[in-house]
């Protein structure tokens, strides 16, 4: 059994709708009431949580949003790639990995409301990372665009839009 199949199994994995495969691994018991969040949450929301993320070689997650930060927390494997476009147009890319020597980050920090991205760098490899969310994540918080509607939104990222869109 290779190591992706292992993890997957090992830690119950199931594919998530942005591509790689996902468990929540943690959601708080208690919740920020809706009056206390910002207008544009719909309902109370836990005050955090977090899942675990693999990413394949194979596949890439595709370009979507939510309205809390995101912090990566990178576990093995090969290091990971992570673009965000924020709503005024401005792309960046990261590297998430552990060879600090070379400028990688073993964390990061995905703001509240930009759209992001990620891929595995090394060929034939895989990467397992955390994802904490907070306020904690709710599906009705999650945005994945289509190719078309980013590229309206943004047709200076039209080739890493192309890229990581389906």
């Amino acid at each position: 059994m290779t190591r992706i199949k292992e993890i997957i199994k090992h830690l119950d994995l199931l594919p998530h709708p942005e591509g790689g495969y996902y468990k929540e691994t943690y959601r708080s018991i208690g919740n920020i009431n809706a009056d206390s969040l910002e207008k544009n949450y719909n309902g109370k929301r836990s005050y955090s949580t977090c899942i675990y993320f693999l990413l394949t070689s194979d596949e890439f997650s595709a370009f979507h949003k939510i309205k809390q930060d995101e912090i990566w927390h990178f576990h093995e494997g090969s290091p990971i790639k992570l673009h965000t476009i924020s709503e005024e147009g401005v792309h960046q890319e990261y590297i998430i990995g552990t060879n600090f020597l070379e400028g990688q980050k073993p964390q990061l920090v995905v703001e509240g409301n930009h759209w992001f991205a990620a891929s595995v760098i090394e060929t034939n490899s895989y990467a397992l990372v955390s994802c904490t969310v907070s306020p904690g994540f709710d599906f009705s918080d999650f945005v994945l665009p289509s190719r078309e509607e980013l590229h309206n939104k943004f047709p200076q990222h039209e080739r890493i839009i192309s890229k990581y869109t389906s």
